[in-house]
């Protein structure tokens, strides 16, 4: 399967991310869908490699969808247990909800993100966390 999402992702893996990797523990991987100045979201394939997972954080004056589109991953409400994610789900975090999502310890994921306003980046989800997470 992680090679399967590697090599065929329905949108291509994408470039490494090297532009955001300050707010990620791992790699992961973008390919943008929809960067138009004239329309007001940002849509991309966001592939995260086994064990990758975003920092923290919080979107003002918009939200941000996920459409998974392969994989495993995990998402996460300040306050809430993490959610499995597995191809199919969506999800919908509100203006102002702090959150992170990221790849499960032992698979690729991948997500379209759908985003809409502004993004503030915070603290690192620390590898105690992440590591009490199990399927």
């Amino acid at each position: 399967m992680n090679e399967d999402i590697k090599t065929n992702n329905i949108f291509g893996l994408g470039e490494k991310n090297d532009a955001y990797a300050q707010y990620f523990i791992g790699q992961s991987y973008l390919k943008m869908l929809v960067a138009d100045p004239e329309v007001d979201v940002n849509v991309g394939n966001v592939t995260f490699e086994p064990g990758c997972r975003n920092n923290w954080h919080i979107h003002h004056d918009g939200y941000q969808l996920l459409l998974v589109t392969a994989g495993e991953g995990w998402y996460q409400e300040e306050g809430k247990p993490a959610q499995l994610l597995k191809e199919g789900d969506v999800v919908t975090i509100h203006d102002g909800v702090k959150h992170w999502h990221g790849a499960t310890k032992d698979s690729w994921f991948s997500h379209i993100a759908i985003t809409k306003g502004s993004s503030e980046w915070l603290n690192k989800v620390t590898d105690e966390d992440y590591n009490k997470l199990s399927k």
